[in-house]
């Protein structure tokens, strides 16, 4: 590994921890030349697993289109990055888990539905309403309706 800074090749890791529900590890690095301090990340490659979409096309796994994608439900919501960054994970795990080299994307909608909505509501409405393609109102206040607890 090369400093990002110096382009120097002496460098030592000062920290190093699981992150992300254990499916990555974070190390803090210190280069022994410029004195500059960076982090990497390193997590196992999710190879050969494929996301059948509704129109039956499939696409290849793309951690980050998954990531994005919470990202954007869980936008001005006071929801940490290091949650955010579990959530991901454990998501990423339950689909891995599946043992299977495809996956409906309808499957893996659902299962980051059942996360966000232990998590926060709004950023599951949120996902939901891009997920399920709400139509006018009307599609909100159903979803809200299931979401309320029963009384």
């Amino acid at each position: 590994m090369k400093c990002p800074y110096c382009n120097g090749s002496s460098i030592r890791v000062i920290d190093k921890r699981d992150t992300d529900g254990g499916t990555a590890i974070r190390r803090r690095r210190a280069c022994l030349h410029c004195s500059k301090r960076f982090t990497t990340y390193e997590r196992a490659e999710v190879l050969d697993l494929f996301i059948i979409k509704k129109d039956q096309r499939r696409e290849a796994f793309d951690r980050q289109k998954l990531k994005r994608n919470i990202m954007k439900a869980c936008e001005k919501r006071s929801i940490s990055q290091e949650t955010i960054d579990r959530l991901i994970g454990d998501v990423e795990q339950q689909i891995i888990g599946m043992h299977k080299s495809e996956v409906e994307s309808h499957i893996i909608g659902e299962i980051v539905m059942d996360a966000l909505k232990s998590l926060d509501s709004v950023a599951y409405i949120r996902f939901a309403s891009v997920y399920r393609d709400f139509k006018d109102a009307a599609d909100f206040e159903n979803e809200l309706r299931q979401l309320a607890p029963d009384d």
